[in-house]
């Protein structure tokens, strides 16, 4: 199989999708593997170590979109990638359809195959793909939160770590995956007060088992989320259900429990988010302001570091991008219901049920179209 890799060209989107490593294996079992020239730049990979993988460097991104029978990227294509796609091609990446109904019409009457990370599963029924960014996202979201805190961004002006004679931040939580446990390492390294909110009694025991009860959990309902958004100096949202859109779990009228000058971080965004002012935003232009909230809603957060998060992501996609060039999309879903689990569009249907509820469209089982 011919296998491309395009630079990314959302906002200061720094990731690859294929890392040299990635490239001479699939190299080394008869595949061909095209990297639009510089596309590692970002993450520190040079052009000559992908040559050096036996990986081919082509000049223009329409030159390996042309070529390729398979793309593999980091993040969902934009309007400058749109007239790329075509017929018969499979797109392997981040998609986030839900709360994207554009793209997912163009990938349906352009008949792509949309293999999305961020819905494919494992034997245990986790997420694979999404794990490792949301380990990295989740650890982010406090440090932007932090950052962000500051006066000179409009923040209340508070220090999470506190000093002697003066009490830390308080960091509150919505969700305890793979996100809301990062964040909240991260937040009690740094020594804030720590606020879990969570709807599994299970998963509430594992936090204050693995914590020593160092974080508040806490059964997320109405009145606890009123109490808790009263406290929080930062508020994480963490809330994720797999190929849907997250739920609108903030309200506006609610944010006049906050604090002025607090500030919400929405790992949410790419599905739509979780609070009811988020809005997608850049690392160029990453915060706003709504009734005296700072919101920080950066849809490719990972992608501010790019050398860690492109390892981490190729760590996970590998293996999945080795099956696909080895037994075709067919055959590889077939020997992997994980697998299949990540195709969101193929032959023109929206296959992912997920993704069709959250845009009212039809939804066609994968099973019925192989």
């Amino acid at each position: 199989m011919r296998v491309g890799v395009p630079s990314e060209v959302k906002n200061h989107e720094y990731r690859v999708g294929m890392i040299p490593a990635a490239a001479h294996a699939l190299v080394g079992t008869g595949h061909e593997v095209l990297i639009q020239a510089g596309a590692g730049n970002g993450s520190g990979i040079e052009d000559s170590e992908y040559s050096d993988a036996g990986a081919r460097i082509v000049p223009e991104a329409g030159d390996v979109w042309s070529a390729a029978e398979m793309i593999v990227k980091v993040k969902e294509p934009i309007e400058p990638e749109f007239d790329h796609l075509r017929q018969g091609q499979t797109l392997f990446t981040y998609l986030h359809l839900a709360p994207l109904p554009e793209l997912t019409q163009l990938l349906l009457d352009r008949e792509v195959t949309g293999i999305a990370y961020e819905t494919i599963t494992d034997r245990h029924g986790t997420l694979p793909l999404l794990s490792p960014m949301s380990e990295v996202a989740g650890r982010m979201a406090v440090l932007m939160g932090g950052n962000f805190l500051e006066r000179r961004h409009g923040g209340r002006g508070i220090l999470l770590t506190g000093v002697p004679g003066v009490q830390p931040g308080d960091v509150v939580i919505i969700g305890g995956g793979i996100v809301g446990l990062n964040a909240a390492k991260v937040a009690l390294g740094l020594g804030a007060r720590v606020t879990i909110l969570e709807t599994s009694g299970e998963r509430m025991r594992y936090l204050d088992n693995l914590f020593h009860g160092a974080v508040t959990t806490l059964a997320s309902n109405h009145h606890n989320l009123h109490a808790a958004l009263a406290r929080a100096d930062v508020l994480v949202g963490a809330v994720l259900i797999p190929g849907r859109s997250a739920p609108k779990l903030v309200t506006r009228d609610m944010l006049s429990l906050m604090k002025k000058g607090s500030v919400v971080v929405d790992v949410a965004v790419d599905q739509g988010g979780c609070f009811e002012t988020t809005r997608p935003t850049t690392h160029s232009d990453p915060i706003y302001e709504v009734d005296g909230i700072v919101h920080y809603c950066v849809a490719n957060m990972p992608g501010a570091v790019p050398r860690t998060s492109t390892y981490a992501l190729n760590n996970a996609t590998y293996r999945y991008a080795q099956a696909l060039a080895d037994k075709g999309v067919v055959e590889a879903v077939k020997a992997d219901p994980g697998l299949a689990e990540g195709v969101n569009t193929y032959r023109g249907h929206i296959t992912c049920k997920p993704v069709a509820e959250s845009q009212d469209r039809p939804h066609k089982p994968l099973a019925e179209l192989l």
